[in-house]
Formats: structure tokens, C-alpha cells, sequence
């Protein structure tokens, strides 16, 4: 299939620049797969949509400030940050270290900007001198392995005091204080991710206490939401785009909550793209078994896909020739999928990260 296949247009003023006041009154929109229609809701009633005995899962991965702003060591510059800590362009001498995935220990992957500037073996500081990136190698794209070194402390300590929220580029603003807590689930557990699980953003207490009393069983899995799920298609043919791989791990409980809700012939809902990428990966790793494990995933879900779990999403809008765009149109139809999204924007939904969110059943 080709990658303009997945394309729309969406008005700049429709995509959200921040959250809502009370995440849980964002609007929801139902598509029922098999009928091809679709309504208008709003989130709150998402316990009422569901079904008792449905199994939601959620993606329990915790974003850590992982967007540094410093400098070239050596090279003197207006500090960065002082006035401006979210500035998208760059004085001489300064850099930006978007953190990916931790390899191993101290090394990192990582995206730099201004990239083609910044040479192997470099030093990056940020900081007072509190915490420094050696660049060890280049990859493509503006990729690079990183050592992190910090003056005191831990490195987990220094990214909390000096690291930014890394907010998706299409928020054209820095980030604020109030984003530590809003761009995070409010279940979030297991750090190590560099994006949120964005369907996740619009649940609170009181949405889960409506789901207990409905009887909707949860459970949750972890997926470190990396470059694998941001990262853009630069293909013309989507089959010959490759994933980046992203950690996950699948608990015991999970998996015992999982395989009950396959057996009883439940549904299996999953919360966010992240979700459904996991379940569906497990199962074909161990021949359409769900069983405990942890490991990485590549796995990119196209049109044609067979899935052998999920049999509900809930997911915000995403970005035109997306993968998570692909996902989803792998799972409810794409022309059901791209007419869906003519109706939002017709309809001045909020998109992506800090937008409104769909229920495919």
C-alpha cells in the first residue's frame, strides 16, 4: 500500500495545544466496525458503552522528562532555557539531546538537533556542568548513542531536575510545570517512556470507580513508548517501512486476566495503540499464546493484519501517514477509518496528543 493513502488534511486550530481543564470531559467518538457507523459521546460515558465483564487494558508506562536543552562543550552561548526553555531554534553552540531508549547502563540512544553539528566524540553539558552527554556514534535520521555522565548523584536524578517534558513538536509551545502531571496517565508506574500513552490521558478516579460498579474488568501491561511508535514513514510503499523496536513486559496477573477474558469470550479492549501493539506482538511471538514475558517488539500492524486479541481499541486521533494512523485502520477498515476522521474534522474534534479520543467496538 502506499503512504499517501493514509493522508487528510486537518485545520492547524484543531490541534490541541493543551489539555482540557478535567481530562475525563474530552468527546468520544463510537465506530461500531461491523454496522460502519458511528456517534458522537462524550468520554464520561465510556463506562456506560462498555460492557460488563469487558477487559480493559491499559499501558502503565511512565514518561520521564527526557528532552534536553544545553551546550556544545567548549563553545560559549546565551544560556539555554533561561528565558525561553522550550526555544526551537538554536544559538551557536547550542543543542538539544531528545533521549529514546536506554541501551545499557550509562548509554543511551538518542535524537540531536542541530544534528549534522554535532560530531562523534563531542561533549554535550547541560546545566551548571550537572549532567553530560559524550556522543559515541551516529545513526541516521539524527541518531546517536550517548554516554550521560552526571557530576552528582544519580543520571535518573539529573534528568529529573534538568530534563524537559518531551511534548510531540505539533504542541507549538515549551513546556510548562502543569505538563509533568497532565502528560501522564493517572496510573502511570514503570518509567522509561519518552511519549505518552495518550489514550490513557483522559481517566481519572472517578471514571474507574464508574467501571468497577459496571463490572468492566482492567489490567495493565507495560510498553516503553519509544521512537518505534513516533517515528515517521519516509517510504513511498508503507511495507518497506521498518519499526524501532520498544520494551515491553507482560505481567503474570495480565496474562491470567487476559486468558480468562479470551476463554469466557470476552472482549479484550485495549487502552491505546501502545496496548494493542503488546497483546497482538505476544501472541505471535508464542504461537497465539498469551503467556508472562518481556522482550522488545518491531512489529508495524498494516491493513491485512489478522489479530488474535484485541477486539476493542480506545485511541486518540493520529497524525496523517502514521503508523498508529495504519494501526488503526488495520483494525476497523481505512476508508471506515479516514471517513471517521472527515467527521471529526468537520466536526471540530480536538486531535492528537492533548485532543479527543474514538472507541472502535
Amino acid at each position: 500500500m502506499l503512504l499517501e493513502e493514509f493522508d487528510y488534511r486537518i485545520p492547524a486550530d484543531l490541534i490541541a495545544q493543551r489539555p482540557l481543564e478535567k481530562r475525563d470531559a474530552s468527546r468520544l467518538m463510537v465506530l461500531r466496525r461491523e454496522a460502519k457507523q458511528w456517534d458522537d459521546r462524550t468520554f464520561r460515558d465510556l463506562p456506560q458503552l462498555l460492557e460488563p465483564a469487558d477487559l480493559l487494558v491499559f499501558n502503565n508506562t511512565k514518561v520521564f522528562p527526557a528532552r534536553l536543552l544545553g551546550r556544545r562543550r567548549g563553545i560559549t552561548s546565551q544560556r539555554v532555557g533561561k528565558n525561553n526553555p522550550a526555544r526551537r531554534g538554536f544559538l551557536s553552540g547550542e543543542s538539544e539531546l531528545m533521549l529514546t531508549r536506554q541501551v545499557s547502563g550509562d548509554v543511551w540512544q538518542g535524537l540531536v538537533h542541530p544534528g549534522r553539528k554535532v560530531r562523534t566524540g563531542e561533549v554535550l553539558v547541560f546545566g551548571e556542568g550537572e549532567l553530560e552527554a559524550e556522543i559515541l556514534g551516529r545513526g541516521d535520521f539524527g541518531l546517536r548513542q550517548v554516554r550521560l555522565r552526571a557530576r552528582t548523584g544519580t543520571i535518573e536524578e539529573a534528568l529529573d531536575r534538568l530534563g524537559h517534558v518531551p511534548l510531540p513538536p505539533y504542541i507549538r509551545r515549551g513546556d510548562e510545570p502543569g505538563d509533568r502531571n497532565t502528560y501522564q496517565t493517572v496510573y502511570a508506574k514503570v518509567r522509561g517512556a519518552v511519549a505518552a500513552p495518550t489514550a490513557g490521558l483522559h481517566f481519572t478516579d472517578r471514571v474507574f470507580s464508574e467501571l468497577k460498579m459496571r463490572g468492566v474488568e482492567t489490567c495493565e501491561i507495560t510498553l516503553h513508548v519509544g521512537l518505534g511508535t513516533f517515528q515517521p514513514v519516509r517510504v513511498k510503499r508503507i511495507e518497506d517501512h521498518q519499526m524501532e523496536s520498544e520494551r515491553y513486559e507482560v505481567s503474570e496477573t495480565a496474562v491470567s486476566a487476559l486468558n480468562r477474558a479470551i476463554r469466557e469470550r470476552r472482549r479484550v479492549i485495549a487502552v491505546g495503540t501502545t496496548t494493542v501493539r503488546t497483546l497482538e506482538s505476544v501472541a505471535h511471538e508464542h504461537d497465539g499464546v498469551i503467556a508472562p514475558c518481556r522482550g522488545e517488539t518491531r512489529l508495524f500492524i498494516t491493513p491485512g493484519f489478522q489479530f488474535q486479541v484485541v477486539s476493542g481499541l480506545l485511541t486518540n486521533f493520529h497524525l496523517p501517514q502514521s503508523t498508529l494512523l495504519m494501526l488503526v485502520s488495520a483494525f476497523a477498515g481505512k476508508d471506515f477509518v479516514l471517513s471517521a476522521y472527515r467527521h471529526a474534522v468537520e466536526s471540530r474534534y480536538r486531535f492528537y496528543s492533548y485532543g479527543d479520543c474514538m472507541l472502535i467496538v
